[in-house]
């Protein structure tokens, strides 16, 4: 294990919060804002696997 990997931290905790404001937008019955989330979630976690998927390629990972 080298060390952290700050910038796919940092794409995981997004991906996390965007997955509790979807909760709440639920809770709230805002169909806008679910939407917003699930969208952002899909895009957030998408960037990520394709970083993490390039890092791996030229051998940083």
């Amino acid at each position: 294990m080298s060390g952290i990997k700050w910038n796919l931290l940092l794409l995981a905790i997004l991906g996390v919060f965007s997955i509790v404001g979807f909760g709440i937008f639920v809770g709230v019955k805002s169909y806008i804002g679910m939407t917003v989330c699930f969208i952002l979630f899909i895009a957030i976690m998408g960037y990520g696997f394709k970083t993490k998927k390039k890092m791996r390629e030229n051998g940083q990972i």
